[in-house]
């Protein structure tokens, strides 16, 4: 199945990096594409709960949904994130 989640915190080429390495770890997830203009992540699952933990991947990365609280916290870790994706290139 497909599916698309609008993040926040998303900027730059070095965030979408940094989301495509991570969610390239999870089994079952796949074909994950990231679109700075729209801060979406859109990626292939196999379950309902690999959707979930693609969600809970990205608030983890500092990149919540949308749907989700926005805390000092995750902006502080989408930071670290995209300055991780900027060095690994």
């Amino acid at each position: 199945m497909k599916a698309s989640v609008i993040v926040q915190n998303l900027k730059c080429e070095g965030c979408a990096k940094t989301i495509t390495t991570k969610l390239s770890e999870l089994n079952q997830v796949s074909d994950i594409d990231v679109d700075t203009e729209t801060a979406t992540v859109h990626f292939t699952y196999e379950t309902t709960d690999d959707a979930i933990l693609v969600k809970d991947k990205l608030k983890s990365l500092g990149y919540p949904s949308v749907d989700r609280k926005n805390s000092l916290t995750a902006k502080a870790r989408s930071f670290v994130s995209c300055a991780s994706g900027k060095m690994s290139k």
